[in-house]
């Protein structure tokens, strides 16, 4: 349920895009994200910071390509969102010395400092080769490639890095007993 409930603002994007084009998805985005903060607020009671700033983002990013009138701004969406992210990891492990995945996900694993540090690189690279390669697309291809990139592409390699990142990190974690 989380899941689906990550990916409904993309979803509905996607749909909105092939139905009305680009200026409806971008306006169903923002209000998809918008309904989707406020749900969590109602359900869980706290919103993750990170879906503030993608809330953040979106509106910014997707206000812009309303009021001007203009598909580059939600075209570079995706690659702030992910070098944003990136970034974070990143200021967190050189500037701070902290790594912001142990942080989020230390409770619910175990892993020597090496493997933390591996993922948090990882992740890192993730997020810069996803903002670039979302780039490549946005200004190589028409946006009718950028949406189903945007959907299938995105979800589709961020599915093979997370499937990897288990199989890397399956080596430090120990079988219950």
């Amino acid at each position: 349920m989380k899941l689906l409930l990550d990916f409904f603002p993309v979803i509905l994007f996607f749909v909105a895009f092939k139905v009305a084009g680009i200026y409806w998805a971008t306006a169903v985005a923002i209000v998809a994200t918008v309904l989707q903060i406020g749900y969590l607020r109602i359900r869980q009671g706290r919103t993750e910071p990170m879906q503030w700033l993608s809330l953040g983002v979106i509106v910014l990013f997707g206000g812009a390509t309303l009021l001007a009138h203009n598909d580059t701004f939600i075209k570079w969406k995706p690659t702030v969102l992910y070098w944003l992210m990136g970034g974070a990891l990143l200021v967190g492990q050189l500037v701070l010395r902290k790594n912001f995945l142990r942080s989020l996900m230390g409770a619910q694993m175990s892993l020597p400092d090496e493997a933390w540090r591996m993922m948090n690189w990882s992740w890192t690279a993730f997020f810069v080769v996803m903002g670039l390669l979302n780039l490549w697309v946005a200004y190589s291809f028409d946006t009718d490639t950028w949406v189903n990139f945007k959907l299938f592409g995105g979800i589709g390699l961020m599915l093979i890095f997370v499937l990897g990142q288990a199989l890397y990190l399956n080596r430090y974690l120990k079988a219950e007993p």
